[in-house]
């Protein structure tokens, strides 16, 4: 009778461990999207944690059980955007042919910039605002750039693309996809779509794509 017993208290105890996992998961996931709403709007110094709290649907006491600090919740959050770039910048390592690497490379970015809008503006907003919590970013960034740099010079050297400054390039780019996100409002009235209305993304990327192309001497598909 004992065997039957323990396999059973066992399951139970299993059970209540996954449903408890869960919860936190649900938990954290909403304080993350409360999070990212709240900094998003107004920068790290404008949010507060209380703010994050009943957004979240929690109480102050409670959000700090599952964070320490507002500090180390918005690090979290703007690594992730940084994180998320590291795989949306890099060159597509299959080809060595222009047009197709700097094609792949807008629609990454374009992708990365509407599917997370909010982390996007998080960046934005603490570049704004003198970029304090960076630093460690930079270094990492500059030598990302300058890899590719030094392939677009090669493909110049080379004649199979336009002479361009492959920086300005490369922020032009940057900026370009990074509007879609940053000046969402904006797009979505000049674009005559209502305020939660998505954005076809496809007629998008064929403008940004045929732009960097013919600048770079390129024939667009």
């Amino acid at each position: 009778m004992t065997e039957p017993e323990t396999d059973s208290g066992s399951n139970v105890s299993g059970a209540l461990l996954s449903r408890s996992k869960q919860g936190r998961e649900r938990i954290l996931a909403a304080i993350r999207e409360a999070a990212i709403a709240e900094f998003s709007r107004h920068g790290f110094k404008g949010a507060s944690t209380k703010a994050i709290a009943e957004r979240a649907g929690l109480t102050k006491p409670q959000l700090h059980y599952y964070i320490s600090s507002k500090e180390e919740l918005y690090e979290e959050l703007l690594y992730s955007v940084l994180n998320g770039w590291s795989g949306a910048f890099i060159f597509d390592n299959n080809s060595d042919d222009p047009k197709k690497v700097l094609t792949s490379y807008v629609r990454k970015k374009l992708d990365y910039a509407l599917d997370n809008p909010g982390l996007s503006r998080i960046f934005t907003t603490e570049v704004l605002g003198g970029g304090r919590n960076l630093g460690k970013y930079w270094p990492v960034a500059v030598k990302s750039t300058q890899q590719k740099v030094e392939l677009i010079d090669r493909w110049i050297a080379e004649g199979r693309m336009r002479a361009v400054n492959p920086t300005l390039l490369l922020m032009q780019i940057w900026g370009m996809t990074q509007h879609y996100a940053d000046y969402g409002v904006q797009v979505h009235i000049m674009l005559g779509l209502a305020p939660d209305e998505a954005i076809d993304r496809e007629p998008i990327v064929r403008e940004l794509t045929t732009f960097v192309l013919l600048g770079c001497g390129l024939a667009p598909d």
